[in-house]
């Protein structure tokens, strides 16, 4: 018996909590993780502070914020800051085995002894994409592995499921669980604004049906993804629970994000600084360690997440986490960490924000490809899902939030003695030499995606700088 727990870490990309039956959602979507909630401790408020994928997985894998690890654009140039300690370089040094399925492209994915990868975008010749079960396939047999020579060493499995992210093709029956109706009917016209925005028109018309006309086709397709995604994390359970190590195992369901679906204009994808994007599932399965069938209320960020799993571990370090122990939400001592938190974005937009449990503010860092006004904001107690933008008539809150904002980034610039990330980031849209917008008409005319394979290629790219 392996003196540690072994670790096992899901990072589901752009799944949507409120899209997860066992968050309240009316479609049945996710069963199976319903069951393994029942069995384990789900947080009803994590918020992923720092968007997109890159920065997000920077503070989930390393316990800090953008201000630690300098980490805040998807197209982070460079490797993560040398001074930085990731959970697999951690956990190595601990005496753990670790490998890492499908995410060697991240600057926070270093450290891992192994890595491998699967085919987690395109559609294959039946014209779906079975990413869920790719990943099963390279998975299983080095979970076997590591399961093997588990009396030698604990192991820390990550595994980074492409489910649900675009493109929504989940594999039969899945595609038409939750839809009963005409894709295409002509006198639909909820997809004509999604269809005609220039900058990712292409990439949806390269996967989207010939003619799609229903917005709720392709909502369903995403609530699909997730459920196929469901099924396929079951047999992980199963694997884990053949072999007899489910119960010596810390298992972690976590998003890197949430999705935008039809909402705010940012149509299927992750931009924005909305709730629909900040909001990511954390569950927590350790028996002894972490009850069952508890829901914790407090909010929370993905930085808690790394201190969580060492004390779980009972492994000590000396790092100085931006984040703390998830342990003190759990038995109650503690009812929430930061109700206020700084937000930031930079993806299609650059953006950054001040979130309180009552307001959002968002401020646009340049023009952006949705000409949205400036400065956004909302009353989250009012208006939840974020329609109704009171900056005008509100400037004092707005002023009183951007003081705030201000004066948590001047602290943290003291305290780490690094500048804030975001307002350094130079082509952080991948065009070189044109820096920041200068206006929304030149973003919207620059920004452009292509079919799968340019998104596919794009990780490459960013793989490979």
């Amino acid at each position: 018996m392996a003196k540690q727990p072994n670790i096992v870490l899901m990072g589901v990309d752009s799944l949507l909590a409120t899209h997860m039956s066992c968050y309240g959602y009316h479609r049945l979507t996710t069963p199976h993780i319903d069951r393994f909630a029942e069995s384990g401790t789900l947080f009803e408020k994590t918020y992923s502070a720092h968007i997109p994928t890159t920065s997000a997985y920077a503070s989930m894998l390393t316990g800090l914020d953008t201000f630690s690890t300098q980490v805040v654009a998807l197209r982070h140039r460079g490797g993560l800051r040398e001074e930085v300690k990731t959970l697999a370089e951690i956990l190595r040094d601990a005496g753990y085995d670790t490998t890492c399925v499908g995410f060697s492209n991240n600057p926070s994915s270093r450290g891992f002894d192994t890595y491998l990868d699967f085919s987690g975008w395109g559609p294959d010749e039946s014209g779906r994409s079975p990413k869920a079960e790719n990943l099963n396939k390279t998975t299983i047999p080095e979970l076997n592995r590591l399961i093997d020579q588990r009396d030698e060493k604990p192991f820390f499995l990550f595994l980074r499921h492409m489910d649900p992210h675009s493109p929504y093709l989940p594999p039969a029956p899945y595609e038409r669980t939750f839809y009963h109706g005409d894709e295409c009917d002509p006198s639909n016209k909820s997809m004509e604004p999604v269809m005609t925005f220039k900058p990712f028109c292409d990439y949806f018309a390269s996967w989207m049906p010939p003619g799609i006309t229903d917005k709720d086709y392709v909502i369903a397709q995403y609530d699909g993804a997730i459920a196929y995604m469901d099924a396929c994390i079951q047999t992980l359970f199963n694997a884990l629970e053949t072999r007899g190590v489910m119960d010596e195992t810390i298992i972690v369901i976590n998003g890197d994000h949430g999705e935008t679906l039809y909402d705010h204009e940012c149509w299927f994808d992750h931009h924005g600084l909305y709730d629909v994007t900040l909001h990511v599932p954390l569950i927590i399965r350790y028996p002894g360690r972490v009850p069952a069938g508890k829901r914790v209320s407090g909010y929370n960020q993905h930085k808690d997440l790394v201190p969580t799993l060492l004390e779980l571990a009972d492994i000590e370090t000396d790092i100085e986490f931006d984040g703390q122990s998830l342990t003190a939400l759990i038995s109650g001592e503690v009812t929430s960490y930061d109700s206020e938190f700084y937000i930031t974005e930079c993806t299609w937009m650059r953006k950054h924000g001040w979130r309180t449990p009552e307001w959002k503010l968002i401020v646009a860092l340049e023009p952006d490809f949705h000409f949205k006004p400036p400065v956004e904001l909302y009353n989250l107690i009012q208006d939840p899902d974020e329609n109704n933008n009171l900056a005008d008539t509100h400037p004092d809150i707005v002023n009183v939030l951007e003081t705030r904002m201000k004066s948590w980034i001047r602290q943290r610039e003291q305290e780490t003695g690094l500048p804030n990330p975001i307002m350094n980031q130079g082509d952080w849209h991948g065009h070189s030499g044109i820096g920041p917008f200068k206006t929304s008409e030149q973003a919207y005319n620059t920004m452009h995606i292509g079919d799968a394979g340019a998104a596919a290629r794009l990780q490459a790219k960013l793989r490979d700088e």
